[in-house]
């Protein structure tokens, strides 16, 4: 099989033919449709987290098909569409996991980072990690929801009933989730890079009402903002645009440095707190959701072999929505016999 391979972190990613895994266990064969470049990607590619598996095959975005199964795996049928996120397992035994919140496990493993991700043709899963992806959207649009939408999703549900929601850095979540706050009938402001004037064109053909650089003040204050963009200075702005009993939620897994800011900013009974992750009753919920194409998923579709080329896209923010790769098509529809 094609896989991008990471060998340190700093260097490109290289093309390695590699043989075709096979699943053992619970873990199923998947061949992957497709799969979204995420902003988390990058901060393991570029060292901004420290490696867990070297050499790595990055992605945590993938949709694919049930390829083959190990010995234990029951939950999908040969050839059954599914999606893979970024929570690849956990202990289950925790407090945290009895708890239901797997996300914050010990012992978790992430997809892409822990194990072998989808930027290949194939690759394997533990089923019970699995999601079972809607219709409604084909494998390159569906790619997104899979941390850009369940990450956006899970961080929408911190900010409870905020009406006037801010959202730093437009991207491939934002986008994503400004459309189902908009559905809702809540109010959504943008912000954006300095000058990035296209991400804000973008957000205001989504039925944004006003975007415009992170560093100014929006017309109103918020009730709640959430940030996408990994730039701790950006947090007193937040909260400086956030209303007294307001929320200020990070959404990322890595975030530059937060500077020093007054109290002042956050007197008031201000909540700032982050998202960690995700739980695979995130998943469930966020699809059963969306499961009529509530969402509209603005794309750009890369080869395989160019993901050096989608991730400096991302890395200099020339992505409008997601990056999403895409394998090269293959002339089988059978699944490979494991070796």
């Amino acid at each position: 099989m094609t896989a991008m391979l990471l060998d340190a972190p700093g260097r490109p990613l290289r093309r390695a033919i590699l043989p075709v895994p096979a699943p053992r266990g619970r873990e199923i064969l998947i061949r992957v449709g497709a799969c979204a470049v995420c902003r988390t990607d990058l901060h393991i590619v570029d060292g901004e987290l420290p490696p867990h598996l070297l050499p790595l095959v990055p992605g945590h975005e993938i949709v694919g098909r049930v390829a083959g199964a190990g010995p234990l795996a029951a939950r999908f049928d040969m050839g059954q569409r599914v999606g893979v996120p970024w929570l690849g397992g956990s202990c289950g035994a925790c407090g945290h996991c009895r708890g239901g919140r797997e996300n914050l496990c010990e012992h978790a493993v992430f997809t892409g980072y822990d194990r072998h991700g989808g930027f290949a043709d194939y690759t394997l899963a533990d089923e019970r990690y699995c999601l079972a992806l809607p219709d409604a959207y084909d494998d390159l649009h569906a790619a997104p929801l899979l941390c850009a939408g369940l990450i956006g999703y899970r961080a929408y549900a911190m900010t409870g009933t905020a009406q006037r929601l801010g959202l730093y850095g437009f991207g491939a979540a934002a986008h994503l989730l400004a459309q189902l706050a908009l559905r809702q009938g809540r109010k959504v402001y943008a912000f954006t890079r300095p000058g990035d004037t296209r991400a804000q064109d973008f957000a205001r053909a989504l039925g944004v009402g006003w975007a415009g650089d992170a560093g100014a003040r929006p017309p109103e204050p918020l009730d709640a903002a959430i940030l996408f963009a990994p730039a701790g200075e950006l947090v007193p702005r937040a909260l400086a645009a956030v209303r007294p009993g307001g929320v200020v939620v990070c959404a990322g897994i890595h975030m530059s440095d937060i500077p020093s800011f007054p109290y002042a900013l956050l007197w008031g009974e201000r909540c700032l707190r982050s998202v960690a992750n995700l739980r695979r009753a995130d998943g469930a919920a966020f699809f059963r959701k969306i499961a009529h194409g509530e969402v509209r998923t603005a794309v750009s579709s890369y080869p395989l072999e160019q993901a050096n080329a989608a991730l400096d896209a991302l890395r200099a923010g020339r992505v409008e929505g997601a990056a999403v790769l895409v394998p090269a098509a293959r002339d089988d529809d059978a699944a490979p016999a494991p070796p």
